[in-house]
């Protein structure tokens, strides 16, 4: 059971003072009743809650894709720079969103935001296992002997391990890379310790979550219930 009024701010539909005055104008019905106290409680699986009798859903979480455009810091913010937070509006930004992992400053595609915290720890967590595909174009031309190296694990020059990883060659020098890991820069650092620098890097799949067809840097959208099915199903339950 939750307040009405912050059951329509965690909407997304008013802010929690919006929501406060919509319901003491009379603008909210519960279960086809008009009701005028903010304060009154709602259970929030079970109440039909209408705002000017369009129905309100009600979000416990908030999760959005956005396609990352590169210039753009993967934080919450930053003093000096542009940061991903600062491509969504006030509404947006309100519920308490944050990235859910990093993608480097340059690197464009798929970034997972959200206010869930624990879903958040179980995508990052070590051994979670999530797959994450990249489009890497690169300064040279991949061979056989390139993805042989990416199968059977990297040892990068300063010693970190990769767990073996996905390189499929799409032409001379532009191939898709799936890792499931998360190590610092590992995707440029692993092509880099075959001689092929990346020169445009772009996130497409996280789990079973995919960047839509078309998608273009600084696009995002919230994820519905189809998308949070594919990513849970992807995301391993806390033990």
């Amino acid at each position: 059971m939750i307040r009405l009024d912050k059951y329509i701010a965690d909407s997304g539909s008013l802010t929690r003072s919006q929501a406060s005055k919509a319901i003491r104008d009379g603008r909210v019905a519960v279960n086809g009743t008009v009701v005028r106290r903010p304060e009154q409680k709602v259970d929030e699986t079970r109440d039909s809650v209408l705002l000017d009798a369009v129905p309100v859903r009600y979000e416990a979480f908030h999760f959005y894709m956005l396609d990352k455009p590169a210039g753009i810091l993967t934080a919450s913010r930053d003093r000096t720079q542009k940061t991903v937070l600062d491509l969504f509006p006030p509404e947006i930004r309100k519920h308490g969103i944050f990235p859910v992992g990093r993608l480097d400053k340059e690197t464009t595609g798929l970034l997972l935001l959200t206010d869930d915290g624990d879903t958040a720890h179980r995508i990052l967590a070590p051994k979670s296992d999530i797959s994450k595909v990249y489009e890497a174009r690169v300064d040279g031309i991949l061979t056989e002997e390139d993805m042989m190296r990416f199968r059977e694990g990297l040892v990068l020059g300063d010693g970190t391990r990769c767990l073996p990883a996905g390189l499929k060659i799409l032409d001379g020098n532009r191939a898709l890379v799936t890792v499931r890991e998360g190590k610092y820069h590992q995707v440029r650092r692993m092509l880099a310790s075959v001689g092929k620098p990346v020169l445009e890097l772009r996130r497409l799949s996280v789990g079973g979550l995919s960047l839509d067809p078309g998608s273009e840097p600084g696009r995002f959208r919230a994820l519905d219930e189809e998308d949070l099915c594919k990513l849970f199903m992807t995301v391993p339950l806390e033990k």
